[in-house]
């Protein structure tokens, strides 16, 4: 009998049964509607420190201070309080929601703790770019917006390189692949890419996710690729092979460099829809803030948010490239679509593996697990055709 990629595709995602099916559907569905959920607790949020003028009196009280120091600090304290009150909303979004659906087990301390460090470090990381913004806005004047793509993108690069060795390892523990199969098998790819034995690592992702997963990160001496250790124990040899071919893909056909290059064009264009509609949104939150105040940060940012959140379909289209090029990538040189789809699988509990085309184009930023795993049941009837046996996954 022929090879079917159709056949095996249904039975690879039916073998999931219809209970885990439409447990993935709803979890998926109720992610999509938190975004909306999530732009209305911005402009909540926003609404609330604009009209308590905290910020305009923490700029009045540092006024004889330097002009960069008051920027920061305004900047500063924006993100804190912004974070306070939505707090109950990150916490229900972020853990609440996640462990309703057994997501993650992560106790609520812990991920307290790592809130409270996050919101740090977006804080103080968040205020040095909006200084160097406004100090855009000063220089550059009605042209500043252009100038910020250039700017969004060193920005982004800058922290791509830190990620790695300075705030990663805040979060989770990263640490060699331990000696045995896996390692062995993992390295002799490594080799095969030219990548450096100490830029492949696992990490303890179980302490906030129970997402089968892996990811590449960093840039230029600090790119790595980092396997969760939910993957490595769920997985079989082969098919955390496969999914390691996935992220080499990645890591060897720079698609992280892609993603600087489009968020730079899409900073610009957030910038300049900003600057044009800046005083009809500082109205309507009750703002006399200009543009270029420092004050007016939270009107900025909410106007920013909104159009990130209208250019989603855009930056998932982009994304989903990534994650095709990638996926042919392992196909390619590991050549295990049988284990690939396996492991693909495992993403569907938490990612409804058969979305409308318009559900895809809107929310997805990976294709659709059906689509990948019919791709490689196709990659698998020609490699059939051809000869070339996939060898047997354990």
């Amino acid at each position: 009998m022929a090879f079917n990629p159709a056949a095996e595709t249904a039975r690879y995602i039916d073998s999931l049964g219809p209970a885990a099916l439409q447990k993935a559907a709803d979890y998926t569905t109720a992610s999509h509607r938190m975004m909306l959920w999530g732009l209305l607790v911005s402009a909540l949020v926003t609404w609330i420190i604009v009209r308590s003028g905290l910020l305009d009196k923490v700029s009045a009280k540092l006024e004889k201070r330097a002009s960069a120091l008051r920027i920061w600090l305004v900047g500063v304290i924006y993100f804190l309080v912004s974070s306070i009150i939505s707090l109950p909303w990150s916490i229900y979004e972020e853990w609440g929601f996640e462990r309703s659906y057994g997501r993650t087990e992560q106790p609520l301390s812990d991920f307290l703790m790592q809130n409270a460090f996050g919101t740090a470090i977006t804080s103080v990381m968040g205020g040095l770019f909006f200084l160097g913004v406004y100090a855009l806005m000063r220089r550059a004047g009605k042209r500043w917006w252009l100038w910020s793509g250039g700017f969004t993108a060193l920005a982004i690069s800058a922290m791509l390189l830190l990620s790695p060795i300075v705030i990663e390892p805040i979060f989770n523990d990263y640490k060699p692949v331990p000696a045995g199969p896996v390692r062995t098998a993992l390295l002799e790819m490594a080799d095969d890419a030219g990548i450096p034995h100490d830029r492949l690592l696992m990490y303890d992702g179980s302490r906030q996710s129970n997402n089968f997963t892996a990811n590449v990160s960093g840039v230029f001496g600090t790119a790595r690729i980092a396997i969760s250790d939910v993957a490595l124990k769920e997985a079989s040899l082969d098919e955390v092979k496969a999914v390691t071919g996935h992220e080499v893909g990645h890591y060897v056909e720079g698609h992280i460099w892609r993603q600087v290059g489009v968020f730079a064009l899409l900073a610009m264009a957030g910038f300049y829809l900003a600057d044009r509609l800046f005083p009809r949104f500082a109205k309507a939150f009750g703002s006399n803030a200009r543009v270029d105040d420092p004050v007016g940060l939270p009107v900025l940012l909410f106007i920013v948010g909104l159009f990130g959140i209208l250019a989603t379909p855009a930056i998932n289209y982009m994304v989903r490239q990534g994650e095709r090029d990638a996926d042919n990538y392992s196909l390619r040189t590991a050549n295990l679509p049988d284990a690939l789809s396996a492991a693909l699988v495992k993403t569907a509990e938490y990612r409804y593996p058969r979305p409308s085309a318009l559900q895809e184009a809107l929310f997805y930023t990976h294709p659709s697990v059906e689509w990948r795993v019919r791709n490689a049941m196709e990659w698998k009837k020609k490699q059939l055709a051809k000869g070339a046996q996939e060898p047997v996954a354990k």
